[in-house]
């Protein structure tokens, strides 16, 4: 009992010199009094997406110097915001969290009809001009599909149910073809946040799927990190009205005219240091009438989108 308890004691008396160095004296913290701690303020700015089909960093690097061209030719604040999925981006659209997007056409529909968004400019883009369409791709080795009506009972990866090129636009040419949706084996769409049009290129790529949907121009952003040589191209949808600029509703007119006239005013050559890099030749202004044949589309799908 008794070397317990000079056990005991010496245990206390270690503890005790834990946290002090010799000659130091210990010093009572009061833990009933803290102050939170404030975060860095953020200036002002207005909030600037890209519609996040690819990865945050292709989003980036595609248009930063779109985002540079336009502090410097409005003298405005802007600062790129990076949701990760399509839901996100609109709904932070809805709560004014984004201010202009770059978007596709469907996903602008969707934000013009639920939360009063408004095209104001249209991207003209090396490949497809101001329209743009999907693309049905397979393994070039797949020997069991070479035609569309191959495409039944087989398995379909896209991009996700609210894009433009990488599904609806390829849904509809099923649509046109007579094969509906049941008539596949499985429709799955690429998982996770950003980056789906690679991931729908790479699932086809390792067998996981017999056919994938892609928006036009994805393999040739791809086969910059990828071998994309074992993908055969099965079709290609009719051209639509492409990805566009629009400003969030009760964005100041202003702002919005300011922002327009920087980007139409940009032009090849003398400007292809800000285009190329984001695949455009040109930016032209545009009104919502240009997206009639999207809405048009959605109907003729019998989609519950719209009023």
């Amino acid at each position: 009992m008794r070397s317990l308890l000079r056990l005991a004691v010496l245990l206390v008396v270690c503890l005790s010199g834990i946290g002090c160095s010799e000659g130091e004296d210990a010093r009572f913290v009061d833990w009933n009094k803290r102050a939170p701690m404030a975060l860095p303020r953020q200036e002002p700015a207005i909030t600037y997406a890209y519609l996040p089909q690819y990865t945050h960093a292709v989003s980036f690097e595609r248009h930063r110097r779109i985002l540079e061209y336009l502090r410097q030719a409005t003298g405005l604040p802007f600062r790129q915001v990076f949701p990760s999925t399509f839901a996100e981006h609109m709904a932070m659209v809805e709560r004014g969290d984004i201010d202009i997007s770059f978007t596709n056409p469907f996903v602008y529909v969707l934000l013009h009809h639920r939360a009063g968004a408004q095209v104001f400019a249209r991207a003209v883009e090396e490949e497809g001009g101001a329209d743009f369409q999907g693309q049905i791709i397979v393994r070039a080795d797949n020997a069991a599909v070479t035609t569309l009506d191959d495409c039944r009972g087989k398995t379909w990866i896209a991009v996700e149910p609210t894009s433009a090129g990488g599904y609806l636009f390829p849904l509809a040419l099923f649509h046109e073809h007579g094969i509906t949706l049941d008539q596949f084996a499985r429709v799955e769409f690429a998982r996770g946040v950003g980056g789906k049009q690679e991931q729908v290129v790479l699932a086809v790529l390792s067998g996981a799927y017999d056919i994938g949907t892609i928006r036009k121009g994805t393999l040739n952003i791809v086969a910059r990190r990828y071998d994309t040589s074992a993908i055969r191209v099965l079709a290609e949808t009719p051209p639509y009205p492409g990805w566009l600029f629009c400003a969030r509703k009760d964005l100041a007119p202003e702002v919005v005219d300011q922002v327009a006239r920087a980007l139409v005013a940009l032009r090849l050559p003398d400007d292809a240091d800000i285009l190329t890099p984001a695949g455009l030749t040109a930016i032209i202004p545009a009104t919502h009438a240009d997206y009639r044949p999207i809405e048009k589309l959605m109907h003729t799908l019998g989609m519950e989108t719209l009023p």
